[in-house]
């Protein structure tokens, strides 16, 4: 970044001009994230938002992962309410333990996304119907970016000219004052109930909210900032929105076409490229030479929010489940149903790929690869479970 640069965060918040800091690391994704709890007993839908400036390639790249026809068009704001897609995702681990079980059926894990609206200069302040959008963006638990990188005087760009570096700085920067938005008011009640007792906790409160304001004054995403799980405690509840992790996707015309920002890891993508090949069979784009791409996103959304999968298995159905690294045997079994929670009694253990290579639970039992576990034990990715309650 030119060092003439100025903030636009606090230049529009009437502050000292200072750097903005873009180089935030690029695969911090705190788990705390996404508040799913240790004790939830229901599956994990993952919601992604794809947001951006208008004419981007969002509603393209929706339509991409999800295969569902909208409304795509060359002006601002074809997208007012969200569209909403539920996407499987890719795991080759899956199909082989259900080819291993016959299984009946295969159940995938599941990322839902939402197309959102076109982002403008201004939106926390309720321009191009900003504040609509920007609550959309609330209520998903990460944020897929999407930068145009492609020229073309045909599409027009709401800035003039694609510049993905500025394009992100405009959006962020919408976030980051949407956020000290949030804050100010909390912390105006914060100050408020300090009067009211319970002063300890409330000076923490105080602190990490004064924290993050600070953060994100400076123009750093509250993402980056690492806090600790008691901060994170009193900032969940506020969801902030750059307290979300964050993907870009940089639409090029090649996916040869990289550039590098600090501190930013794209996903580089042709998305009409990629919407072209959904509509392809696998035989069909590999006659043609073509491949789909979008499925590195899908995993890495999935990544992103720190999350694990375990399989079940049997002749009945074999099913990906999804939980948050960290968890234990009973917390896994609750994604279930809450009785494997709640009646744990073990857990039978085995690594998906010695599973595999046994052909089967006897012969895996018979080598010492299966283990029998209790309720401390911590799932790992890729553990095939049988509970028993």
């Amino acid at each position: 970044m030119p060092p003439s640069y100025q903030n636009p965060i606090k230049m529009r918040a009437g502050l000292a001009a200072a750097t903005l800091h873009t180089a935030f690391p690029p695969c911090y994704f705190p788990v705390y994230a996404v508040d799913y709890g240790q004790h939830s007993s229901r599956p994990m839908n993952l919601k992604v938002g794809i947001v951006g400036l208008p004419n981007v390639g969002k509603s393209t790249l929706f339509s991409a992962l999800t295969k569902t026809k909208i409304d795509i068009a060359n002006y601002p704001f074809t997208t007012i309410d969200p569209n909403v897609g539920v996407v499987s995702v890719a795991d080759p681990r899956l199909e082989q333990l259900s080819a291993l079980s016959h299984s009946a059926k295969t159940i995938s894990a599941i990322v839902e996304f939402v197309d959102i609206a076109g982002l403008v200069k201004g939106a926390a302040a309720g321009e191009g119907l900003g504040n609509k959008f920007l609550s959309h963006i609330r209520e998903v638990d990460a944020i897929c970016e999407v930068v145009r990188g492609f020229s073309d005087p045909s599409i027009i760009h709401t800035l003039s000219n694609p510049d993905p570096q500025r394009d992100i700085e405009v959006i962020n920067t919408e976030l980051v004052l949407k956020d000290l938005e949030t804050i100010g008011r909390a912390l105006e009640k914060a100050k408020s109930d300090l009067k009211a007792g319970a002063a300890k906790e409330q000076l923490f409160k105080i602190a990490t909210l004064e924290k993050a304001q600070k953060a994100l004054n400076d123009g750093v995403l509250a993402s980056a900032v690492g806090f600790s799980a008691e901060e994170s405690e009193v900032l969940q509840p506020l969801t902030l929105l750059t307290h979300k992790p964050f993907l870009y996707v940089l639409n090029v015309a090649h996916e040869s076409e990289q550039i590098t920002l600090p501190g930013i890891d794209f996903i580089y993508l042709n998305i009409r490229n990629e919407l072209d090949a959904s509509d392809l069979s696998l035989a069909e784009q590999e006659e043609l030479g073509v491949a789909a791409h979008v499925d590195e996103l899908i995993t890495r959304a999935y990544q992103s929010l720190g999350l694990i999968t375990f399989f079940t298995t049997g002749e009945d159905e074999t099913r990906a489940w999804t939980i948050v690294r960290g968890s234990t045997a009973p917390v896994a079994g609750s994604a279930i149903h809450s009785d494997f929670q709640e009646q744990f009694i073990k857990a039978m253990v085995v690594p998906w790929d010695k599973l595999l290579a046994a052909g089967g639970w006897p012969q895996a039992a018979k080598n010492g690869w299966v283990q029998t576990c209790g309720k401390d034990y911590i799932v790992a990715d890729g553990d095939v479970i049988e509970f028993k309650i």
